[in-house]
């Protein structure tokens, strides 16, 4: 090696200026040349290498990704590629987890301006690390990425020495040595990167005290829009070309072919070799892509490393309900996926009109353009279904299902993302779905659906009075309620359900999920014209042969949505109820009840829900959206009033003449009501209840928080000895027949609880074992409302000059009147009765 190349490294570490803290700064500067000479390829980047470790630690950010930025323009390749997998993994973090890098999911420009626009600036897709991976990749540098840390899937089939389906893995599996740790993929500087960026939105945890970054104002989200919007264009025919110094425009580099063929490492494994022979392409089968390896590249990293979790086999696995998860999903997680399907579908969209049927395009047609025709159906569609089943039978029962929710309705509607969409006026017509857009809901009929029924199923397990819950069902109502997008499911499903030998050129046909080898470009199936048979092979393809689909339309879905509507009713009267009785609690309430002196409802209440949170005005949003929903279901499924009718006095949900609600569902058993699981449902939910009393002994029961618990302790033991002490004459004064005996058991005998409506046989049996004598009770006094009551009285006695021992004796004389008046009444009363 030159004496000049060490000459530029010294005076290049010199002008940064680091701390190397193991060599003295003379013995950097005079580095001898025979030394340099002696060790041309570990010496030399050794120094620069451990001189961006020591300023990791010693610099600030701002001034270490300067230093980067003159590393990466001032230094050769043959240099850089020493750096590279070190400085990818200070940036994304290790694949670990331990390490965070520059912690990019919780960077934001409000809170960190200045460390934000620094990031994006060298991570944007024409930055300097952008420059620095084709800087890489003009030498054919390969990097190894270890397969423990792809996803289960796709390392589960490459350690049984099977490839995966995806060209992604092609020609880059490297089996260990004899005594080797484990399988790598061997990558170029471009894969490599990708890789480590996508799959740090998994491996990363966020810091504590982050948890409530909103997703889209961080730094990974928007890298991922900027990435997106450079690498798969939804304008021109072509990639923007990475913008150089001053030279101008600097082209890509693409890959190059492998030098070892696939079949050379795989001799001793049958499944590989056969898959290798059955399948052989070429990365650059076709020069034009060139064009595009970048974008394929992109597409299938993101899409294996965040929705390729899940497959076939292993969805059919987890229908059962003792399956263990292999893989959960976060929000955030679910955000960026749904980031992804937005800008593919204006990605596929942007193509003229003249370029999207493939039978009219000619030769001379961009890459670019095909690969937009393609990208959807033959890159996403699957893993996405796979993903979509797993998050719609696994996420929790919650308000955060809205992020998997608006995934799946954003894949949905690709007529939102078109271009046309623009000119859309605001009538009715203009909302109504385009026929054009036919083929992709035949083509994505499992999407519509069966995940139509997923979401069904969900709905009748949630409590749809929570505003949230009944707003995802009004999203999915409005959704499929779009004119004319009913009609285009419905064609489907009769596309798939026509009989086989209606056709006799398809009684060959296998239908089977499309093989995803090669390149894009390599060999493609040959156009089938048939809808019908491309309607069977989506299904086929994603549920396997054995399948049995369930008509959207047809009877059974048609019984859920009944149902559906059903909880929609009651769901609307419950929020009505609540309304009310949080009316009239709020209305009837003291202006002292704080003190206590309102009436306490021990009997409890309907089960809380975000309108015990937001109020008024979440009423008046849940009966909106659930209104509206009911509207659109009975649009899809043709709905009529009297069936609404029909199925709600089935329910019993009427109201009766008092207004309130009845008790849950029962039936009459020999111990008295037992709950159906309709009425187990409506308890759950909070739609009905039971009016629950305290029927034990009134002496026992719990010390409330209006009372003062010592005190309360106190009064029980002396009444308790005052009944042992006097429980004979009480008994003989309670016993008298005259006006004596009426008023003393108008104070000691407490009411039976036989004569109180039992609805528990347990309380029943206890009550006819325990029979009570008349006793006194002095716990009234231990509550803070009588001494505050006693209190104010004594305070406004004073006011007339009154003091405390004549005030005394008129609350006795008062009380005495009121108590005879009492039992006067009481005593007429069960005259009248009897």
């Amino acid at each position: 090696m030159p004496s000049s190349w060490a000459a530029h490294s010294c005076h290049l570490l010199a002008r940064l200026a680091h701390p190397v803290l193991w060599f003295p700064k003379v013995a950097v500067v005079n580095v001898p040349q025979e030394a340099a000479m002696a060790f041309p390829h570990l010496q030399q980047p050794s120094f620069l290498l451990a001189s961006l470790k020591a300023d990791s630690v010693n610099k600030p950010f701002a001034q270490r990704c300067q230093d980067l930025v003159k590393v990466i323009e001032d230094f050769p390749a043959k240099e850089l590629h020493a750096i590279f997998p070190w400085l990818v993994e200070s940036i994304f973090g290790s694949l670990d987890g331990v390490l965070v890098g520059w912690n990019l999911r919780c960077l934001q420009g409000r809170v960190s301006p200045v460390e934000y626009s620094i990031a994006m600036e060298f991570l944007d897709p024409g930055g300097p690390m952008m420059k620095l991976v084709y800087k890489l990749q003009a030498e054919d540098y390969k990097f190894d990425f270890p397969v423990s840390y792809l996803p289960g899937p796709v390392k589960a089939s490459i350690q049984e020495r099977v490839l995966p389906d995806s060209p992604l893995y092609h020609n880059k599996v490297q089996f260990p040595p004899t005594g080797g740790l484990g399988l790598n993929l061997a990558l170029n500087p471009f894969e490599y990167y990708m890789f480590f960026f996508a799959l740090s939105l998994l491996t990363q945890k966020p810091l504590p005290g982050t948890l409530h970054i909103r997703t889209s104002d961080c730094a990974y989200f928007i890298l991922v829009d900027r990435y997106l919007s450079w690498f798969l264009p939804t304008e021109g025919s072509v990639l923007p070309a990475l913008s150089s110094s001053p030279g101008g425009p600097n082209p890509s580099p693409a890959p190059r072919t492998p030098t070892m063929p696939f079949a050379s490492y795989g001799l001793h494994h049958t499944s590989l070799l056969k898959r290798h022979i059955s399948h052989q392409t070429s990365v650059n089968a076709d020069p034009a892509s060139h064009e595009i390896w970048r974008s394929e590249t992109l597409l299938q990293v993101f899409v294996e490393m965040w929705l390729h979790h899940y497959s076939l086999e292993m969805y059919q696995k987890m229908q059962s309900p003792h399956a263990k998860e292999s893989f959960t999903p976060t929000e955030e997680h679910v955000l960026v996926v749904r980031l992804l399907l937005k800008h593919l579908h204006a990605f596929s969209n942007s193509l003229k009109p003249e370029q999207v049927s493939p039978s009219t395009h000619s030769h001379a047609t961009s890459p670019l353009e095909e690969f937009k025709r393609a990208a959807v159906p033959r890159f996403v569609q699957q893993k996405l279904y796979l993903f979509l089943q797993h998050c719609f039978g696994h996420w929790p029962l919650d308000a955060s299902f809205r992020a998997v929710l608006e995934m799946w309705l954003s894949y949905l509607q690709p007529w939102r993302y078109a271009p046309e969409k623009q000119a859309q006026s605001s009538d009715c017509l203009a909302r109504c779905v385009s026929e054009r857009w036919a083929p992709f809901v035949q083509e994505n009929l499992l999407m519509y659906t069966k995940l139509f029924v997923g979401f069904l199923s969900r709905a009748l397990r949630t409590d749809l009075v929570s505003p949230k819950n009944a707003l995802m069902v009004f999203r999915v109502a409005k959704v499929f309620a779009q004119p004319n997008l009913a009609e285009m499911i419905q064609k489907g499903e009769q596309l798939f359900l026509e009989p086989e030998l209606v056709i006799p050129h398809r009684q060959h046909r296998l239908f089977t999920a499309p093989t995803f080898t090669g390149s894009f470009l390599s060999s493609w199936p040959p156009a089938v014209t048939d809808a019908s048979f491309k309607v069977k092979s989506h299904v086929y393809s994603l549920e396997g042969q054995d399948c049995k689909y369930t008509p959207m339309f047809g009877p059974e879905v048609r019984t859920l949505v009944l149902r559906l509507a059903q909880l929609i009713t009651q769901a609307k009267q419950t929020a009505k109820s609540i309304s009310d009785q949080c009316g009239e609690s709020t209305a009837g309430r003291p202006f002292l009840s704080w003190l206590g002196f309102c009436s306490t409802d021990t009997n409890g209440s309907y089960a809380a829900n975000d309108l015990d949170e937001i109020g008024q005005d979440s009423v008046r949003k849940t009966d909106e959206y659930l209104e509206k929903a009911l509207e659109y279901l009975c649009q899809m499924f043709r709905l009529s009033e009297a069936q609404l009718t029909q199925l709600t006095l089935a329910l019993g949900t009427t109201q009766d003449e008092n207004g309130k609600k009845q008790l849950p569902d029962c039936v009459v058993g020999e111990d008295g009501l037992i709950l159906t699981p309709l009425g187990r449902y409506q308890i759950i939910n909070g739609l009905r209840r039971f009016d629950i009393e305290y029927q034990g002994d009134s002496e026992l029961q719990p010390i409330r928080s209006y009372e003062i618990a010592s005190l309360v302790r106190v009064l029980f033991r002396l009444s308790s000895a005052i009944n042992r002490r006097f429980a004979g004459p009480m008994a003989a004064l309670c016993s008298r027949a005259d006006f004596l005996g009426s008023f003393c058991r108008y104070h000691l005998a407490e009411p039976g609880l036989a004569d109180r409506h039992l609805l528990s046989p347990v309380a029943r049996g206890c009550a006819a074992r325990r029979p009570r004598g008349p006793r006194l009770s002095l716990r009234f006094l231990g509550s803070y409302r009588t001494l505050l009551s006693l209190l104010l009285a004594f305070f406004v006695a004073s006011l007339f000059c009154i003091g405390p021992l004549p005030c005394a004796l008129l609350l006795v004389l008062g009380y005495l009147l009121y108590a005879v008046a009492m039992t006067l009444l009481t005593e007429r009363s069960k005259l009248h009765h009897l």
